[in-house]
């Protein structure tokens, strides 16, 4: 079979359609298979044009030898065995893959702000946005000092981060993004097992008392 997700009862419809000799039998046939076609693969419906979708499956499981009347063209084989063209893979080096390459090209565009306190504004922004991306792949802590030292990098000198302690705090960034950090977890893990020593601690000093007791 062409197309096995429509099943092999389609595919014989599809076959005595061929062999229908009138025109007109034949076209009703054809409309009657491709509601069955829908109702088989109701996924279609989501995708834009899916009748047209439908019409072209079915005259590749006629083999393209199907002689209906169409509201669409007849595809061709040709056209469909075309393999599409080879995307170009980008090639830009990206320093820092955490901050991916956009966030090079909006630090390129900002060198050339003119305005300092638009300028100042986007270096500052930038900042935060960068501080995000990088918690968002190493969800630790990290240096301001860091982010200000790495954006300073990647704008080859151009921009500079004036207090990187104004950058918004670690906390509320893993907050935002829905994470905790490692180290709040470690003392909480720390601390659980603690609590969970102390109470074995005591129950085993209440089970003594309770069996000198009953001696």
């Amino acid at each position: 079979m062409l197309l096995p997700e429509y099943g092999r009862n389609v595919q014989n419809m599809i076959m005595h359609a061929h062999k229908i000799e009138n025109r007109e039998e034949r076209n009703r046939a054809v409309q009657a298979i491709i509601v069955v076609m829908g109702q088989l693969n109701p996924h279609l419906r989501d995708v834009d044009d899916y009748r047209h979708k439908l019409w072209t499956h079915l005259f590749i499981m006629s083999d393209f030898q199907l002689d209906v009347d169409s509201p669409y063209d007849k595809p061709e084989r040709e056209a469909l065995a075309e393999r599409p063209d080879i995307m170009p893979y980008p090639k830009g080096k990206i320093r820092f893959g955490h901050y991916g390459q956009y966030t090079q090209k909006i630090l390129e565009l900002s060198k050339g702000m003119k305005d300092v306190g638009e300028r100042v504004y986007m270096t500052n922004s930038m900042g935060n946005f960068m501080k995000k991306q990088y918690l968002l792949h190493n969800n630790n802590a990290v240096e301001n000092q860091v982010i200000a030292d790495q954006l300073n990098e990647l704008s080859q000198s151009e921009l500079t981060i004036e207090k990187p302690e104004d950058l918004i705090g670690t906390n509320q960034v893993l907050k935002e993004l829905g994470i905790q950090n490692n180290n709040n977890n470690n003392n909480n893990n720390q601390r659980n097992q603690k609590n969970s020593r102390h109470s074995n601690s005591s129950n085993i000093n209440k089970n003594k008392k309770q069996f000198k007791r009953r001696r």
